[in-house]
């Protein structure tokens, strides 16, 4: 479905991105792992040209977005969702509102478009907050309408990029909750820029570890994890033994 080849992006003296390779099953949740700074977020925004590569190919269903025409790279985007960091919600817009805009703009009339919203907006939970605004929600409510409004176009592929960096640690849960739903039940094929390793290890097919803005490491949770064969994969074996030593000295006390 998705391919990758021989991805390359420079900033000034900065590689950011070098020689990354991936291929992309369809239905295939594909979690990309690494330090901050390592080039997640921009390999993962140089699929639909929110920055241009250097150089490479980004191929989705045999067509090369990196070679498309701004007309077709319109078109070709309407069936990638893409989750930010940030909300960028429009206060003044009612959360049906927010999530209505795109598809409106888009072309879609008024009446579908509202259906598409609010069908969206169900499948994360907001359904009785159809007309509240943005100051009215919590963070990780703001997050899910932002969830909603990639859901509406009915995306063939769903990218995320970090989409609980912004939110409390009180408020991730709830986000997380609604992606690993949308894995679960394979509504799109996802790729996920993450630092959450519990998501990962529960929602994953396949983790991908990158350092220096390459890739590193690849494979199912239970061998990057448990077998690593990098650095990197092994700095998070230990963090993931920390965490569960923790934990389990935290239930002992308890007792």
């Amino acid at each position: 479905m998705l391919v990758i080849q021989n991805l390359y992006k420079q900033f000034g003296s900065l590689v950011a991105v070098n020689d990354f390779n991936l291929t992309v099953k369809l239905g295939e949740t594909v979690v990309l792992m690494g330090p901050s700074g390592c080039g997640k977020s921009t390999t993962i925004r140089t699929i639909n040209r929110l920055v241009e590569p250097s150089r490479g190919r980004v191929m989705l269903n045999g067509a090369n977005i990196l070679a498309m025409e701004p007309d077709e790279l319109r078109d070709v985007r309407k069936r990638i969702g893409f989750v930010f960091q940030h909300f960028n919600l429009i206060g003044r817009l009612t959360t049906l509102e927010n999530v209505m805009l795109g598809l409106v703009m888009g072309g879609t009339d008024r009446e579908t478009a509202e259906c598409k919203a609010t069908e969206a907006l169900t499948k994360v939970g907001l359904e009785n907050h159809l007309a509240h605004r943005p100051d009215q929600l919590s963070g990780g409510q703001q997050q899910r309408v932002g969830i909603a409004r990639a859901l509406a176009y009915e995306p063939e592929l769903m990218l995320w990029d970090e989409p609980t960096a912004s939110l409390d640690p009180i408020l991730v849960r709830e986000v997380l909750v609604v992606m690993e739903e949308l894995a679960r039940y394979r509504a799109s094929t996802m790729i996920v820029v993450t630092h959450e390793l519990t998501f990962a290890l529960r929602v994953a097919d396949r983790i991908v570890l990158m350092d220096k803005g390459s890739i590193v490491e690849e494979g199912q949770p239970s061998e990057v994890f448990v077998k690593p064969v990098s650095d990197i994969g092994r700095q998070y074996q230990e963090l993931i033994e920390y965490q569960m030593n923790t934990q389990a000295q935290s239930l002992a006390g308890k007792r």
